[in-house]
């Protein structure tokens, strides 16, 4: 029988995608305030990958990910899940009446997941075949995985995390992750 441990603590990632600069900028103040300070910031990348948002976000998409400098316990995925839920509702509704009700109905999409030295897991209110679930509604899958000192996908990895320009933002964070280890940097 295996012994169980306590799991080893986590780089905390959120994808911030929207087409308005301010909700770019309003996750990153808001994760900044909840979660401390960013140990990095990506680009924001044009989001062109898909149109699947584009009903009810509209066009011209960015993303940007955040990387929190304190690591955290991966156990906590689903509770941030359901915590950056209700910032986009909160969002939505600033949004809405600021617009007059005029731009799109979901102005900021949030994604939070983790990184580890081999994977990066991704959280998700729905259900699928390659996904496991969690608790409260929440459901994670391993989009990427570490190999060959290089980023994977799988089969069901969203076509913009196969891009180049990602994976190597995410290589830095895994660069980040192994020192904060070594100097114990965890909440």
């Amino acid at each position: 029988m295996g012994s169980i441990h306590s799991p080893t603590p986590v780089l905390l990632l959120l994808a911030v995608c929207s087409r308005y600069d301010e909700a770019l900028v309003w996750a990153r103040d808001r994760a900044n305030s909840q979660f401390g300070p960013l140990a990095l910031q990506s680009e924001a990348f044009a989001f062109t990958e898909t149109d699947y948002y584009a009903a009810t976000m509209g066009t011209d998409l960015r993303k940007q990910f955040f990387a929190l400098a304190e690591l955290v316990d991966p156990a906590e995925l689903a509770g941030l899940k359901r915590l950056t839920n209700q910032w986009e509702a909160e969002y939505a509704n600033m949004e809405a009446g600021q617009r007059g009700g005029s731009g799109p109905a979901r102005p900021l999409n949030l994604d939070p997941g983790y990184l580890t030295e081999a994977k990066l897991v991704l959280a998700s209110t729905k259900d699928h075949a390659h996904r496991i679930y969690l608790s409260d509604g929440i459901y994670a899958e391993v989009t990427l995985f570490y190999q060959n000192r290089g980023w994977r996908s799988r089969d069901w990895t969203f076509p913009d995390y196969r891009r180049e320009d990602y994976q190597a933002f995410f290589s830095e964070c895994r660069d980040y992750l192994r020192r904060a280890r070594r100097e114990g940097s965890t909440r």
